[in-house]
């Protein structure tokens, strides 16, 4: 009975990793498809009537005294995104607690590699943005988009070892943290300290309840909203609010396995005093009684953080993140290729990602392997990591979620997220076609 119940545990970790893998793989197509509605939105004859309504606000009144309201576009970036972080703070803190981030030895390749490639583009546009107006965006080319990067992947099938979509979703978690650590470092407007003294509370009391031992969910997301309108008044990026919630949520189930397995023992021996040779739940009111508190103790046996991840990550993959899209990749392309090629902005964001990724993935792999500090998987092969690092290039969420805190010039704006399209279509394809033709290792 233990190892059947830990084995049950066990597998609905693994399933639940699986769901994400599986549903990050098809959202990333998703993606597309909503990138691809939002650039025709965008460059149509209702461009306006498009932006217009994201410029909608859109108000929650409690009463006379209390209303609070945002404009559709601030609902999705500040409201929805911050949902979208907070499922990535999940993913980030499950990978730690039994992942691919677990130790040190499966850590330190895909951290390394998350390191350089977010080190090398920052540096590349840095070099050609120094002292201009544009050196703000420096953060923008740093971000790999893991729905992309999974759906371009997924989309190779078996010519891509399991094992390097692994690597990408570790060094895709990792460059998210990094992505949130920039915006809560270098993106922060000015601070209200009551507001920030309120969420700070906030959260030091969901650790807490943690702490004592509380289990209910309900709890949790209550102090989880006010804790982001508290983020989101004081200055400080209210997406940082969902991570911090992640961080808050318990990983330890109401019942542990040898409670689980007491109970079940119990409950089966009841069972087994039915007249269960006879009758079928339908016919036995005890049969059911006892069935339904066996799978009330299976769910209080799941851990409340793979509960929330599982039942958000559809949410994520196929509703915020294609949302976000059509919100935000309707730039109107009326601004050459070669206008956006002779601006360091441009230049800057296109070979941070289509170059600077590749560069410092490679690079600081090959540097943790050759110190003896990290090890590349028997499965993989050197041109698995190169054509890994170019898909990583494809910066599409994030790198638009940046832009819009980096810049207020639409004409900036504009450059920078053209750039972004073209480098992450570079990007894909170069990476795509360089997996394609990387034979497996055996």
């Amino acid at each position: 009975m233990d190892s059947s119940v830990a084995e049950n545990n066990n597998g609905y970790i693994k399933q639940t990793a699986k769901r994400f893998l599986d549903r990050e793989t098809t959202g990333g197509l998703c993606l597309i498809v909503a990138t691809i509605i939002a650039l025709l939105l965008g460059n149509s004859q209702w461009a306006e009537a498009y932006h217009h309504y994201l410029s909608d606000e859109f108000i929650f009144e409690f009463s006379e005294h209390f209303s609070f309201g945002l404009t559709i576009e601030e609902w999705i970036n500040d409201g929805l995104m911050a949902i979208f972080f907070l499922v990535a703070g999940m993913e980030l803190k499950r990978e730690i607690l039994v992942g691919e981030l677990s130790s040190f030895k499966k850590a330190s390749m895909p951290l390394f590699a998350a390191f350089g490639g977010m080190l090398f583009p920052a540096l590349i546009f840095t070099a050609l943005n120094l002292q201009q107006e544009s050196i703000n965006g420096w953060g923008i080319p740093m971000a790999t988009d893991i729905a992309y990067s999974l759906g371009i992947i997924g989309l190779l099938g078996s010519r891509v070892p399991s094992q390097l979509k692994l690597f990408l979703i570790a060094l895709a978690i990792a460059d998210d943290l990094g992505a949130i650590l920039v915006i809560a470092l270098f993106y922060t407007e000015q601070i209200n300290g009551q507001f920030l003294a309120t969420g700070l509370s906030i959260f030091l009391v969901l650790m807490l309840i943690n702490y004592l031992g509380v289990k209910n969910l309900l709890w949790f997301i209550i102090g989880g909203i006010v804790l982001w309108f508290c983020f989101l008044n004081s200055g400080i990026h209210p997406t940082i609010a969902g991570v911090l919630f992640a961080i808050t949520i318990p990983v330890k189930p109401k019942l542990d396995s040898k409670i689980l397995k007491d109970r079940t023992a119990h409950h089966v021996a009841a069972l087994e005093q039915t007249e269960i040779e006879t009758k079928d739940p339908l016919q036995d009111i005890q049969q059911r009684r006892i069935l339904k508190a066996i799978k009330r103790d299976t769910e209080n046996s799941r851990p409340p953080l793979l509960k929330l991840e599982n039942a958000l990550v559809d949410f994520n993959a196929f509703f915020i993140i294609p949302v976000f899209a059509i919100a935000n990749a309707g730039v109107k392309l009326n601004i050459g290729i070669l206008q956006v090629l002779s601006s360091s902005l441009g230049l800057g964001i296109l070979l941070g990602l289509a170059l600077g990724k590749v560069l410092g993935i490679t690079l600081f792999s090959y540097l943790g392997e050759m110190l003896g500090i990290s090890e590349r998987h028997t499965s993989l092969r050197w041109p698995h990591i190169i054509g890994m690092g170019m898909v990583a290039g494809v910066g599409f969420t994030m790198s638009l979620f940046i832009t819009n805190l980096a810049y207020d010039n639409e004409q900036l704006i504009q450059v920078a997220k053209i750039s972004i399209l073209l480098a992450s279509l570079i990007a894909a394809l170069g990476g795509a076609v360089t997996l394609f033709f990387t034979r497996p290792k055996y």
